[in-house]
């Protein structure tokens, strides 16, 4: 078993009750069990501004799944949601990241991991710290984006 930190987000459709859904699924998904879920966060789009402010969360995972099948599992959920990949940045129903994976490296053409920008966005670290604060994780990329926790 491996714990993996997957990142949230949604910002159509009811974006609270997307994400809390997803909880849901992350929960059932085999070979796995849903450790902790952190608070939601309400953060401004980034990249494409001229869109609805996003919701975001991570969840911890214990899981037995290697991390390419965890990421075709995750891949599953977006699809049930709605998920269209029509141009980066794009408004989306779910997102689901594969953050972290235990201390597993991987550097393939669909999956990076550790996630390459997560470093880099307030809306992933602060939920991500909620859950693991012994993380060493720097804000400086990211110290002039603004995130709400909303619960």
């Amino acid at each position: 078993m491996t714990i993996a930190y997957v990142g949230l987000g949604s910002n159509l459709d009811d974006p609270v009750r997307r994400v809390r859904e997803a909880f849901g699924e992350l929960e059932r998904l085999p070979h796995t069990r849903l450790v902790r879920k952190s608070s939601l966060y309400r953060s401004a789009p980034l990249g494409h501004a001229d869109q609805p402010d996003f919701i975001n969360a991570v969840a911890e995972l214990d899981t037995g799944l290697p991390a390419e099948r965890l990421l075709a599992e995750l891949q599953q959920i977006e699809a049930r949601h709605g998920r269209t990949r029509s141009f980066p940045n794009a408004p989306r129903t779910l997102d689901l990241d594969v953050l972290l994976y235990g201390e597993l490296s991987l550097d393939l053409p669909h999956l990076k991991i550790p996630h390459p920008r997560m470093h880099q966005r307030a809306f992933v670290l602060r939920p991500l710290v909620e859950l693991a604060p012994r993380l060493q994780l720097s804000f400086a990329a990211c110290a002039n984006q603004q995130v709400e926790r909303i619960d």
